[in-house]
Order: structure tokens, then sequence, then C-alpha cells
């Protein structure tokens, strides 16, 4: 089943910049091969469900690695079984709609 998810993993008790830790996160789901789209609170994830859910595991495994005691994560998560529907269209759908189209 195709899976998009929106995820936000905050790392707790490693001080205030996580970007050391979302970058090692960022590789994780670039090497799993999934269409990623970070944006400034989280990273849109499109793939297949169990594909995803490996790569947030490894997420937090690697995090957990880099010295973060505890991990604080957020996803929000869709799938559709009428058709197949990509994060570019649903983005798409929106701004045409906006346009008035």
């Amino acid at each position: 089943m195709k899976v998009i998810a929106d995820l936000c993993v905050v790392p707790i008790g490693v001080g205030v910049s996580v970007s050391q830790h979302v970058a090692a996160c960022q590789e994780i789901l670039q090497e799993a091969g999934l269409e990623i789209d970070m944006h400034a609170y989280g990273t849109n994830i499109a793939g297949e469900w169990n594909e995803v859910m490996a790569a947030i595991k490894r997420c937090h495994e690697v995090v957990h690695e880099m010295g973060a005691p505890r991990i604080s994560t957020t996803i929000k998560l869709g799938t559709r079984t009428d058709r197949e529907q990509t994060m570019g269209e649903k983005v798409r759908s929106v701004e045409e709609k906006l346009q008035g189209g």
C-alpha cells in the first residue's frame, strides 16, 4: 500500500540545534529511495508503507546512536485506495483552486 507521511523527529537532550540529527534522517530517507520533500518543520515522505515505516524506524535508531536519549516524533499518514496520487499532485490541486481553476 502506498502512503504519504509527514514526519517530524525531535531529538531531546542534545542541545538547541538538531540540524545534524535532521541531516542524518534525510540521508536515511534518501538512501531508502523514498520520495521526500523537506520543509521547515519536518519532511513529507511518499512510498510503500513498509519501506516508509522501516526508514522512520531507522531514523530513530540512528538519532539514538548519535546520543539522543529521547526522541519525540509526530507522524501524519494518508492513504487512498481509489487511485495513486503524488505529493506534487496534491499541492498542484490546491494551487489550481487558488488561481481560480
